[in-house]
């Protein structure tokens, strides 16, 4: 999601997976490995988007910049709408609905981005609903 192309995506993981084994001596064991390693993979992208973005704005965009990449992986017509309606999504919302979609407990995604599991619930409710409008108005 949080990646445009294949090559970047190859990229991100081996930056999360670099970064896994650098803060791993640093894991206190206060929630499950999953959790921890959730939180890692997040922050990572998270950062990574934040440093894009910052570059991004000295430089000129092409067309193909704004593109989502349609059937990629076999991906149907649906799901890549979806991903784009995720896509504009504010970066918390998106990181808890890939928490969703990767069928995370409430308690897992409270953990991961340090809200409480009701909040986790209100604002899964919320993103469901911003998802159908943003559907809704591709079609």
């Amino acid at each position: 999601m949080y990646c445009s192309n294949m090559e970047d995506r190859e990229d991100l993981f081996q930056d999360i997976v670099l970064q896994l084994w650098r803060s791993y001596p640093s894991f206190r064991g206060e929630s499950k490995v999953t959790t921890w390693m959730y939180r890692v993979a997040l922050n990572n992208a998270i950062t990574r988007v934040r440093k894009e973005s910052r570059a991004e704005r000295f430089s000129e965009l092409g067309p193909e910049a704004l593109q989502v990449p349609l059937a990629e992986d076999g991906m149907e017509e649906e799901m890549a709408a979806m991903y784009r309606a995720i896509r504009k999504l504010s970066q918390v919302d998106q990181a808890l609905t890939l928490l969703y979609l990767e069928d995370c407990s409430y308690r897992e995604m409270a953990e991961v981005l340090g809200i409480s599991e009701s909040h986790v619930g209100v604002k899964l409710n919320r993103i469901k609903g911003q998802l159908r409008t943003l559907v809704s108005k591709e079609e």
